[in-house]
């Protein structure tokens, strides 16, 4: 497949593990054409935002209905290399404490051994092993692998870069992405209320992060 040449692309790097932000590109309030501010910074790290990152897990529940929980405390870092995308990499932190569900006994549970053993093992981890360009806009896969309760399997997310530019407060250049995945929950020992609660787990993400 050719490699796209699509300048958005080119200074993409992976995203971490949608809630999609309803399209690529920038918005008013990004000063600085969006190739511009990424090629100008060159090969640079960037801090994912916690305060503009979400993950988002959903589940079936015995074919009723779908309920989900989000993990509001995303750390890590990306790094982009404008020149060489295919270089760049991602590693996200995703404190298990962080879940919630609505429901606070759901959230307790989720900390017990019977789910994530937060004691013994307190964070989600995913560290990127490749980056790949689909051909289709702005959009690319990330191979990486995903530790959760102590147990690592690769995954591939669904990515796309929603934006780049100047933030506008920090004058920092910063970057939005999206990205999917679909995990099995047995694959990391999570087997709990199977079958009735699915073993397919849908994994949504959004961040923003700013260049260090």
């Amino acid at each position: 497949m050719k490699r796209p040449s699509f300048p958005m692309l080119r200074a993409a790097l992976a995203g971490a593990l949608t809630l999609s932000l309803g399209g690529a590109g920038l918005t008013p309030a990004l000063a600085q054409p969006a190739p511009a501010a990424v090629e100008a910074a060159g090969v640079r790290d960037y801090a994912i935002d916690p305060t503009h990152a979400q993950v988002r897990i959903s589940w079936n529940h015995m074919g009723l209905s779908n309920p989900g929980a989000t993990f509001e405390a995303v750390q890590g870092v990306i790094r982009i290399d404008p020149g060489h995308p295919a270089a760049s990499r991602v590693s996200v932190r995703i404190p298990v404490s962080s879940v919630d569900s609505g429901v606070p006994a759901l959230d307790e549970h989720f900390q017990s051994a019977d789910f994530f053993d937060a004691a013994n093992h307190p964070d989600v981890t995913f560290e990127s092993t490749a980056v790949r360009f689909t051909g289709m806009g702005n959009a690319f896969e990330v191979d990486g692998d995903l530790t959760i309760r102590g147990v690592t399997r690769p995954v591939t997310l669904q990515a796309r870069l929603n934006g780049t530019g100047i933030h506008p407060m920090t004058q920092a250049p910063v970057v939005g992405f999206a990205a999917t995945t679909r995990i099995q929950r047995s694959d990391f020992g999570l087997e709990v209320a199977l079958p009735m609660v699915s073993d397919d787990i849908d994994v949504q993400i959004t961040l923003e992060a700013s260049a260090q």
